[in-house]
């Protein structure tokens, strides 16, 4: 098993240290050669959305990504990674627009309405989540399950390949969700 995270811009430090917990094989993903590699999976970190995207098309990393993961691969992507792949953004641009889901931009307020909370994860149980500035998803298509919501909005959901949350999991204590990911996406590819 071996898993690229995106490492342009963001968290993916935390994201690494938590595929290591689990005895998974990473490498980081920086520029357009990087994406030759074999993987088994993809990880968009927290971060910026606007930066990230910016760098994805500076980097010409947009199309090749896009592509791998419309033709199947793997994807898990939290925060500014959950933007990233929804294909509707409220007050921002579409990236790579592959996720039929609306994501809501800074939906729970600036860097002082960031909050940990513990909540049920369909398929996982009562897990941890942390959010920073984090959106949420105001609309999901017909094929999209969701797995989470916490306060009524949803904050993680599934569509084929892709897997999104609008916390970060790699912030907690808890590998449960990086471990769904693997088990339930990138080994069942």
């Amino acid at each position: 098993m071996k898993i690229g995270v995106l490492a342009v811009q963001g968290a993916f430090i935390e994201h690494i240290r938590k595929l290591q917990e689990l005895k998974v094989e990473t490498f980081e993903i920086r520029q357009k050669k990087d994406m030759d590699q074999s993987m088994d999976g993809l990880i968009i970190p927290g971060g910026e959305s606007t930066a990230i995207g910016k760098l994805l098309r500076d980097l010409n990393l947009l199309d090749i990504i896009r592509n791998k993961i419309q033709t199947g691969l793997p994807v898990f992507g939290t925060c500014a990674g959950l933007i990233l792949l929804a294909n509707r953004v409220e007050e921002g641009t579409e990236h790579l627009g592959v996720m039929d889901i609306t994501a809501k931009r800074n939906a729970y307020g600036r860097q002082l309405g960031s909050f940990s909370i513990e909540e049920n994860f369909e398929e996982i149980g009562t897990i941890p989540m942390t959010f920073i500035r984090a959106p949420y998803i105001t609309e999901v298509g017909e094929n999209v399950k969701i797995l989470s919501r916490v306060n009524g909005h949803i904050v993680a959901a599934q569509e084929k390949n892709m897997l999104v949350t609008s916390f970060h999991p790699e912030l907690t204590d808890s590998a449960k969700v990086h471990h769904y990911f693997i088990e339930e996406l990138c080994n069942k590819k």
